[in-house]
Order: C-alpha cells, then sequence, then structure tokens
C-alpha cells in the first residue's frame, strides 16, 4: 500500500475570507511524506503539478484533521477527486474512541515529549512576512509528528495526549487502518503521465 502522510499551511485565515469552510481558504504550502520513497517534499502552488504525481500514485492519505480541512481544502486545487483515496484522519480516530477532539501539539508532547515548534496562526504570518522555508520547515515538523503519531498507534495501539500536567492515553483500534479499500483503486486519473 502506497502511503503518504501530508499537511496544509494556508495564506489566510477564516476571519480573513468571512466563512469557516476550509474550501475558502487559499493554500501556502503542502509537505508529504512518501512512504514508498522514505522522503519528505514540499510544494507551493507553483510546484502543485509534481504533488499531482505523488498523489496519483497514493492508495492512503494519513493526516491530522485531514478529513475535514487538508483533503477538501487541496481537493479545490486537484483535477480529480481526492476523496476516492482512502483516508486515515487521526484525530477522527481519536475523537472515535475518546468522544472528543485534541490538538496535535497534546499528541507530540503526550506521546513524545515534545512540542510543535509554532500554530497555525504563526505560520500564516510568517507566508505573509515572506518567511516561507520558517512555514515549510512548521508544515514538515507536523508531517513528521503525524508520521510518527501513527507510527506508535499501530505498533501500541494508544496515542496519548497531554492536559495540562496530565498525560491521558487513547486506546485505538488500528487492525483496519492497513485495509485497502474498493474506494483508493476507483480513483480517477486525471493527468497526462
Amino acid at each position: 500500500m502506497r502511503k503518504v502522510v501530508f499537511d496544509i499551511e494556508t495564506s489566510n485565515i477564516f476571519q480573513d475570507v468571512g466563512s469557516n469552510d476550509p474550501v475558502d481558504l487559499d493554500i501556502s504550502v503542502v509537505c508529504v511524506y512518501e512512504y514508498e520513497n522514505d522522503k519528505y517534499s514540499s510544494f507551493t502552488e507553483e510546484q502543485f503539478g509534481d504533488l499531482w504525481k505523488i498523489i496519483e500514485r497514493t492508495d492512503m492519505f494519513i493526516t491530522y484533521n485531514g478529513d475535514h480541512f487538508d483533503i477538501p481544502l487541496l481537493n479545490k486545487y486537484y483535477p480529480g477527486d481526492l476523496f476516492k483515496i482512502k483516508s486515515l484522519d487521526l484525530l477522527k480516530e481519536l475523537r472515535e474512541s475518546a468522544g472528543r477532539r485534541m490538538k496535535l501539539d497534546q499528541i507530540a508532547e503526550g506521546t513524545f515529549g515534545i512540542g510543535k515548534s509554532g500554530g497555525g496562526l504563526d505560520a500564516v504570518k510568517w507566508w505573509r512576512e515572506g518567511k516561507i522555508e520558517k512555514v515549510i520547515k512548521y508544515c514538515l515538523d507536523d508531517v513528521r509528528i503525524t508520521k510518527d503519531a501513527y507510527e506508535y498507534a499501530l505498533k501500541n495501539g494508544k496515542l496519548i495526549f497531554k492536559e495540562g500536567p496530565n498525560l491521558n492515553e487513547v486506546k485505538l483500534d488500528t487492525s483496519k487502518w492497513e485495509t485497502s479499500t474498493s474506494s483508493s483503486s476507483a480513483l480517477n486519473h486525471t493527468l497526462p503521465f
């Protein structure tokens, strides 16, 4: 199974566009990790042609809040339909098990004892200031944390989140995470390569 972990940063926020629909935002950077090649990459909008070549070979996306945010937003740019690719959204899995949402930062701190290198609002500010490399580094850090959390959950059947001084375990059923679905093979390859 060809798996890709990805995360998106935006160049604006909901307040800027007067909406809470992720599709109304604009992408600044997309960062990916390809298991097939053990490779991290980043893409700005001008480079999306190269990103589509990766997407076209993907059997499964691994994200954190991707089903609600990243996939619908990226789908706005993609000439095909990203919803036909299997998606594993770690936030959705955690919410179904724990009955609540938690931030990626809480998972990073609880499971790995590390904090994130910033927040989404920081990334928008950095983008506007022309600090593109800083946005890319932040986005790649989120991809690494998501990848590590995915692998930790597969191995241990749980993730740990930090809330105040407390560490809380969330048990996860990972038994079907890496099974193929008919929809992932139904991707309509729209690009001429």
